[in-house]
């Protein structure tokens, strides 16, 4: 078994930095593609297990994600690489767009083409979660919670995450002793490919930990303190917010953004709701966890308040409070992942939660594709029941013809993502002019 090579690391996690577009669904499912489909990097198991994890933290899952495996590949600094390339891409994109922006206002033909990115990953999720209920799904009770995780988010609106404990719980209650006795006494399998995380996963210990703690804990938070200090009011409170949101986070970026979005138009009155609205659509198509947006909104106001140089400032503040976090989540907890999975209740809990975050997947591409194709989504409530609901006569044709374009586009290419989202992007430029022409 092999070590990953540094170029190795730098090519493919700089590969899924630039094509993560879409929200963690579809950022989830490159990942698979790149990490476990095509190279032996990651077995299926390890995947799955690591992405129930990271489901678990508060932020973005699919950076963590990310951070994680470049943990397991290359240890600390494989993770401070993956990470890293995962989120500078689609920050260097933002930047400019919130130039751009501020400069023109709406970007019609951007719109268009990116609106073609947007089905070409709606395609992408659709094949990912084909490809993961196989092989995630194996039993009646897999598929029952991968239905409560889709129903108890989509239908009712649960809090995520209630989900997960929820999921986690039954598959620690209907654990038979049957199978605790199996579990404990299984000899190891030999493997059956070469896995280069079973060849290099750090055995950290809890001193280890502790001091991840410290040390990023640090990092994190002394610069938000040094701020408030200088008397930098405007920076201090972009850091406490976005800080205080990277904790509460749980679920995603979607699970945040309705409480996001009143406190920054409605609270801290940095952005209109027009802006916000502007920037949600933007932050969405572009490379990078859609929590991003925090970049853009940061950056927006600062260039409202002071110019060029709090442009900047508030882009960097923003960032390093939404973001170090996650590094620390990682850095603390992973080196426990396979330990816990070891034992046989917690690694009953793991398998529920895996199953159930199928459906969860589920959700956020159904809710990712509703706001594709419709440009007005309300929630639909009834007792219990708090359900998105588009308005039909909002739907958008191009988008529409766009998404039954991108299936064919795909099959033809054979799985080139890169020249999947290019194709896209130039189908979406040269729809409004066609149907102008009908």
């Amino acid at each position: 078994m092999t070590t990953v090579s540094w170029r190795d690391m730098w090519r493919v996690f700089g590969k899924i930095g630039l094509m993560s577009f879409g929200g963690p669904a579809a950022q989830i499912a490159v990942m698979h593609r790149e990490l476990v489909e095509e190279r032996p990097w990651l077995d299926e198991e390890s995947f799955l297990r690591g992405l129930s994890f990271c489901m678990l933290l508060p932020g973005p899952e699919a950076m963590q994600l990310c951070t994680y495996t470049g943990w397991r590949l290359r240890g600390f600094a494989g993770g401070l690489l993956a990470g890293l390339l995962f989120v500078l891409p689609g920050a260097l994109v933002i930047a400019a767009l919130v130039w751009v922006y501020s400069v023109f206002g709406t970007l019609p033909a951007v719109q268009a083409a990116f609106l073609g990115i947007k089905a070409a990953v709606v395609v992408i999720v659709v094949q990912a979660l084909w490809k993961l209920s196989h092989k995630a799904l194996k039993h009646r009770r897999d598929w029952w919670l991968a239905g409560f995780g889709f129903v108890a988010l989509f239908v009712f609106g649960l809090p995520f995450p209630l989900v997960i404990l929820g999921a986690g719980l039954f598959g620690m209650m209907t654990l038979t002793s049957t199978t605790q006795a199996k579990s404990a006494l299984a000899l190891p399998e030999p493997p059956t490919r070469t896995d280069a995380l079973t060849a290099t996963a750090p055995q950290l210990t809890f001193q280890h930990s502790l001091r991840s703690c410290v040390i990023w804990g640090g990092l994190w938070l002394l610069p938000l303190m040094l701020l408030s200090f200088v008397g930098a009011d405007f920076l201090a409170s972009i850091g406490w917010f976005f800080a205080k949101l990277a904790v509460v986070t749980f679920g995603g970026a979607y699970a945040v953004l309705a409480y996001m979005s009143q406190a920054v138009v409605q609270h801290h009155q940095w952005i209109s709701a027009g802006e916000m609205i502007d920037a949600l659509g933007l932050a969405e198509t572009t490379p990078g966890p859609l929590i991003l947006v925090t970049q853009f909104v940061a950056m927006l106001a600062g260039l409202k308040q002071g110019g060029f140089a709090l442009y900047l400032a508030a882009g960097v503040t923003a960032l390093w409070a939404t973001f170090m976090p996650c590094f620390l989540w990682i850095f603390a907890a992973a080196p426990y992942v396979e330990r816990l999975a070891a034992q046989p209740r917690l690694s009953a809990a793991l398998k529920a939660i895996t199953a159930t975050v199928t459906g969860v997947i589920l959700n956020l591409m159904v809710w990712f594709t509703l706001h594709v194709l419709f440009q007005d989504i309300t929630l639909l409530q009834s007792g219990l029941l708090a359900m998105p609901w588009p308005n039909w006569s909002t739907l958008n044709t191009s988008a529409l013809l766009l998404t039954l374009l991108a299936p064919l586009v795909a099959y033809g290419l054979r799985g080139r993502l890169f020249w999947l989202l290019a194709l896209m992007a130039l189908a979406g430029l040269a729809m409004p002019p066609l149907l102008a022409l009908t």
